[in-house]
């Protein structure tokens, strides 16, 4: 049964911060403990919501650029100088490459195009292509931000002739691309690139300069597949800026952790050691501070050799948080509210809610860099190498300028703070920065523009966020590390220390991924995007595999979830007898988008994630509030679950098929839970009827799906197999519809079937995703056996190549990510914590 409770939660924040609160040292000794050092394939730095969210993608800090988590650049760079000599710790100086042959987000460029396969040689120089349209790229999904052309059959064909200007041969050339999906792309008849099954984005590509014509007539010619969705096509050739780095020497990092709601790092910077951490307030029993968009990177410097040293820091962010493309115009501007001093930047056409999308990132509202006025301390807005010679030179930035504008495609000014720290010695001198973003308006929901939950109507100005979070600070970095604590001791005890820096790593992504605002009648709303899958907003089979983690530290949340599906239905504006898939495309949820339905998947989802929250609760109140939709997706499955006709089941990527044996176990799950639901309620007649029912229907699915030592993938096909992690709510609800022996005969068998890196998702592909293996692994009878499904994953997250924040779909015998980053279903990693 589910026992985790609200209440308990708060109880063991309270005590870890009351403990920390009365002895320092066992706070130092508490931190240490909730933190791990691990090697992560990103680093969770600034993590607020879907659009502002960034991380380091090396092992490094100073290694690479911060970057969004859609692999754009979200500059953040910090240095320190200690006794002169100036020693970068964060961020990379990248300026945007310059356009030689520009691509769509710069300009629309002219192409010849055709949607059927054209004849040989298409690819080459001199190929006449007469007879192919003519268009403008980008070549693409209609409506989406750079398509001029249109594109809407599964294949294209592009072919682009062009001059290539004369560059200095210094200089480096590029290619830069964006495709959905498979690709394949020739530079004067040499294939440069062929992807495979993938969709990305602005992929960047060093290219031979040998294969170009300088000062003459070139040819790219390309390829694109598109499998369903989304379609587009770009490309261009790009050079790099001329700007030299200013920054070159590097701190030496000693140790990067990371805990729920931090990631910390340790320096060496000469004489002089630096602690850097990025702090998320991401606390899930104050919804108010899980709102608020501001983070906190603290800072302190201590004397290693046990003599003084004069010690400066620099942190500068740019204007690219604000934008989607680095073509739009911004402002930057200086201001103060209080005692807090701050630096602002957002675009000039401030296009509120215009967009929506997957790879899409916020141009509009305002970003943020802001500290508590001190003596010196110094923001500053500049040029992006003149800020930092003027540091490296004197310690500090020069504050001259109050605003101004730029195309940061041709200039890109900075956001600057210094502070000279003064004479450190073995005593610490420590700081803090805040980083914010005010999005003015978050969601459109079903034709009402919403701000996002901490505005309160509009009640609350971001002045007062500022404040507000500079007065906290303190109590918020004490509620931040029992936060981390607690986390950290009960994933520990649930599955082990590699099952617990796994929830640590999962804990600000999971969140990050969604919006919190109220509805026009003040019911709370938590809105997720999915990320780099099709950008909806609020889609039912990824609320299903996230909501373990909400589950368990705020049902409230997962209500917020729910509540959108529910709206949909219960207003008519959603007709069919199924729960929809999503209600819409982030930001704007009004009403699904998605091309297809998945009938028993959602009715599924949402009755077995209503029934979690009556167990959670000890009471069926939420249920009892949607009744009737519940009841007409309980039939529906009555009707239709148990040997699922062809359609499409959470793992969409796999296509659609017939007589899927997990997805009729979810269907079994859904009606089980209205049983339960019905019996919380009173109604003892419908108890008996649904619950009845759902065991017979599993007494059926038994011999239907017999395959021998295991369970089948599809019911009509034997030889098959595959995970059957819906059947895990039948044991953490306590529902008893399937005999004990049917998880631990698939448990056996799936140990047989592990790869490197974990455990297929089914016979037909070595592919996996990891929550559905981790939701697996919790069928176990015991933490070893846990531990051997784990432990692969966990492998997976150490050693994939793909510096990403945390993919769930990836090759289990290479480690290498399939598709999917950033997204909320990681939260379901906390699954194995609803047991006891």
């Amino acid at each position: 049964m589910l026992k985790s409770t609200v209440s308990k939660i708060l109880i063991v924040f309270i005590i870890a911060a009351f403990l920390g609160a009365c002895n320092s040292q066992s706070e130092v000794t508490q931190k240490e403990e909730a933190g791990a050092e691990f090697r992560a394939p990103a680093y969770p730095l600034i993590t607020i919501d879907p659009y502002t969210c960034a991380w380091s993608m090396s092992d490094q800090l100073f290694d690479t650029p911060v970057k969004h988590w859609t692999g754009r650049n979200h500059s953040l760079i910090g240095a320190v100088r200690v006794d002169g000599e100036t020693y970068r710790f964060m961020g990379k100086e990248e300026i945007p490459l310059e356009p030689v042959v520009p691509s769509a987000k710069f300009e629309a460029w002219d192409g010849k195009y055709l949607t059927n396969e054209p004849a040989t040689g298409w690819e080459k120089p001199g190929f006449n292509d007469a007879s192919w349209k003519s268009g403008k790229a980008a070549f693409g999904t209609p409506n989406m931000s750079e398509t001029a052309t249109p594109w809407t059959t599964p294949h294209i064909w592009v072919r682009r002739e062009f001059t290539m200007p004369e560059v200095n041969e210094a200089s480096d050339l590029f290619l830069v691309y964006s495709h959905d999906d498979d690709f394949e792309l020739y530079l004067n008849g040499k294939e440069i690139v062929n992807t495979g099954n993938r969709a990305k984005s602005n992929v960047v590509l060093k290219l031979d300069k040998s294969l170009l014509n300088i000062g003459g007539e070139n040819t790219i010619a390309a390829h694109c597949w598109d499998r369903g969705g989304l379609a587009y096509v770009d490309f261009g050739i790009f050079k790099e800026s001329d700007i030299q780095p200013v920054f070159a020497q590097t701190a030496v990092q000693n140790s990067v952790k990371i805990t729920a709601t931090q990631t910390k790092y340790d320096f060496t910077c000469g004489p002089v050691d630096l602690h850097v951490e990025f702090v998320s307030p991401l606390l899930m029993d104050d919804l108010d501070l899980l709102s608020r968009p501001v983070n906190y990177i603290n800072y302190e410097a201590v004397s290693t050799d046990g003599k003084s040293h004069d010690v400066e820091v620099y942190f500068e962010a740019t204007p690219e948080w604000a934008v989607n493309e680095l073509n739009q115009e911004v402002k930057v501007s200086t201001g103060n509210t209080g005692n807090i001093n701050f630096l602002k930047t957002g675009t000039i056409e401030q296009p509120v809610l215009e967009k929506k999308g997957d790879n899409i990132r916020i141009d509009w509202g305002y970003f943020y860099l802001a500290s508590p006025e001190a003596e010196n301390k110094t923001l500053a807005m500049g040029d992006f190498a003149g800020m930092k010679k003027v540091f490296v030179e004197r310690g500090k930035v020069n504050a001259r300028d109050t605003k101004t504008t730029a195309v940061l495609s041709q200039n890109m000014p900075v956001l600057a703070c210094s502070e000279v720290l003064g004479n450190v010695s073995t005593k610490p001198a420590k700081g803090y920065v805040m980083l914010g973003y005010d999005d003015v308006e978050s969601i459109q929901y079903f034709g009402d523009n919403l701000k996002a939950w901490w505005a309160n109507d509009g009640e609350v100005s971001f002045d007062e966020v500022l404040t507000s979070a500079a007065k906290d600070y303190q109590s918020v970095m004490e509620r931040c590390d029992a936060t981390d604590q607690a986390v950290y001791e009960e994933a520990l005890a649930a599955g082990g220390e590699n099952y617990a820096r796994l929830c640590l790593l999962t804990y600000r992504q999971a969140i990050a991924a969604h919006k919190l605002v109220k509805d026009t009648k003040g019911n709370i709303l938590f809105l997720s995007k999915e990320n780099f899958s099709n950008g909806s907003i609020g889609t039912v089979d990824v609320t299903y595999p996230s909501a373990p983690m909400f589950l368990k530290y705020n049902p409230e949340l997962l209500k917020g979830m729910l509540n959108p599906i529910f709206y949909y239905s219960e207003s008519g504006k959603w007709t069919k007898p199924f729960a929809a898939h999503d209600v819409g495309t982030y930001p704007k949820a009004n009403g699904q988008t998605y091309g297809g339905d998945m009938p028993v998947e959602e009715c599924g989802n949402m009755l077995i994630l209503t029934t979690a929250i009556a167990d959670v609760e000890g009471n069926a109140d939420y249920a009892a509030e949607h009744w009737e939709v519940l009841t007409t997706w309980a039939n529906y499955l009555m009707e239709n679950g148990l040997d699922p006709e062809n359609q499409l089941c959470t793992d969409d990527f796999a296509g659609h098929f017939a007589h899927n044996v997990n997805l009729s176990a979810k269907a079994i799950m859904g009606i089980a839970g209205y049983g339960k639901l019905a019996a919380m309620l009173g109604k003892t007649d419908v108890a008996e009827k649904y619950t009845s029912e759902a065991k017979s229907m599993a007494q059926e699915w038994m011999k239907m799906a017999d395959d021998g030592d295991h369970y089948r993938l599809t019911f009509d096909k034997p030889g098959t197999w595959s995970q059957k992690y819906n059947i895990v709510w039948d044991k953490l609800l306590g529902l008893g519809i399937f005999p004990e022996e049917v998880a631990q005969t698939e448990i056996a068998y799936y140990l047989t079937k592990q790869n490197t890196y974990g455990l297929p998702l089914d016979n037909r592909r070595t592919y996996t995703k990891s929550d559905w293996i981790v939701w697996t692994a919790t069928l176990a009878d015991d933490t070893e056996t846990f531990q051997k499904f784990i432990d692969p994953v966990y492998a997976f997250v150490t050693n994939t190549p793909d510096r990403v924040p945390m993919t769930d779909w990836y090759e289990t015998p290479t480690a290498n990510q399939v598709g999917f980053q950033a997204r909320s279903v990681v939260g379901g990693y906390f699954i194995k914590m609803l047991e006891k």
